[in-house]
């Protein structure tokens, strides 16, 4: 079984966070999001991973290399310009051969790929789209099967009285590669508005599998922060975080809580408070600084009596003393908060 994983993408929603780190490796829990998709393929029983790239590609080589640490073998399609998601499919077609899982680069989940793979095969599917159910599914692209589970529509952005189901596409699909020749060559071409209406056009049969586990679109800095703390909290079992000794670099007056993740690299001095929240490598939290359902990145530093609530903090930022900030704020990489200021 072969996967291509769509890491192509700019992460237009996701920044500033995505500015200067491409959005299939900013860190979740201070790993690599693509890290956690490796390890959701392995276990899934696959071995060789096609990494579909566009945006800053060099980073994500030199970030993932070539797969051994994931325990599987990946290579690299780079687009010399965005072809959208059917057309990175086409543009891999040299190294896809057989069956291949298809994600996109910008999702959490611990779907159970066997469960997906065995439907697909028993059903005799030429194309299989996981579904996610989602509370307000009207922001989304519905799709709706029969009770077979057969894909009978797709609906994109429906009108309230459209709604008549809780399934999206969650960016998850198993392909027969005969797929392959219903997608022009080196022209943009999407799943979602080219190939999969166009093959219930032709009476292939598409299915949908319904996950109602975990899945999360980290497209957006709100679910990205969200992303983070769903793993710390172990709502997500793929990836577990090291569980570091404690170093010498936090003082014996800094308090962590259970659910947070420091790396050991960081300093903290007296009275520093960590509440379920991510700090990232060098980082430097001041005395009596407060770090409450946050993520901090690498290398910052957050000065005394600074209060940091529900906020990412870029790579490399410098928050003053006794600054606030809450409410679901983001500070892109080397942003300079002075003393005193709210945010």
């Amino acid at each position: 079984m072969q996967s291509l994983v769509l890491a192509g993408g700019k992460g237009i929603r996701l920044r500033p966070i995505t500015l200067h780190t491409p959005k299939p490796i900013v860190p979740i829990a201070n790993m690599p999001l693509l890290l956690y998709q490796l390890e959701l393929l392995r276990r899934g029983g696959v071995r060789d991973v096609v990494l579909s790239l566009s945006y800053q590609p060099q980073k994500i080589e030199d970030r993932i290399g070539d797969g051994s640490r994931s325990k599987v073998r990946i290579s690299y399609a780079v687009e010399t310009s965005p072809l959208g998601t059917a057309g990175a499919f086409k543009n891999a077609a040299h190294l896809i051969s057989e069956t291949a899982v298809v994600l996109n680069g910008d999702i959490l989940t611990d779907v159970d790929l066997d469960a997906v793979i065995q439907y697909h095969k028993e059903r005799q599917a030429a194309a299989t789209i996981v579904l996610a159910p989602v509370p307000n599914p009207a922001g989304y692209g519905l799709v709706v099967t029969d009770p077979e589970g057969r894909v009978t529509r797709f609906i994109e952005k429906p009108k309230p009285e459209e709604v008549t189901c809780d399934t999206i596409n969650a960016g998850i699909y198993i392909l027969e590669p005969k797929l392959l020749d219903y997608v022009p060559e080196g022209e943009p071409f999407t799943f979602e508005y080219g190939l999969f209406p166009r093959l219930l056009e032709l009476g292939e049969r598409v299915m949908g599998f319904v996950w109602r586990g975990y899945w999360r679109d980290v497209g957006t800095p709100e679910s990205y922060l969200q992303a983070n703390l769903d793993v710390i909290a172990g709502r997500v079992s793929l990836l577990e975080a090291p569980n570091w000794m404690r170093p010498d670099t936090f003082d014996e007056k800094a308090e962590i809580d259970s659910l947070s993740l420091v790396d050991p690299s960081c300093t903290l001095k007296a009275g520093v408070q960590i509440v379920n929240s991510v700090v990232s490598r060098n980082c430097y939290i001041e005395d009596r600084a407060r770090i409450e359902n946050s993520l901090v990145r690498t290398g910052s530093r957050i000065g005394t009596a600074a209060s940091v609530s529900n906020t990412v903090i870029g790579k490399g930022c410098h928050v003053g003393k006794s600054v606030i900030i809450g409410r679901g704020a983001v500070l892109g990489d080397k942003t300079v908060v002075t003393d005193y200021s709210r945010l």
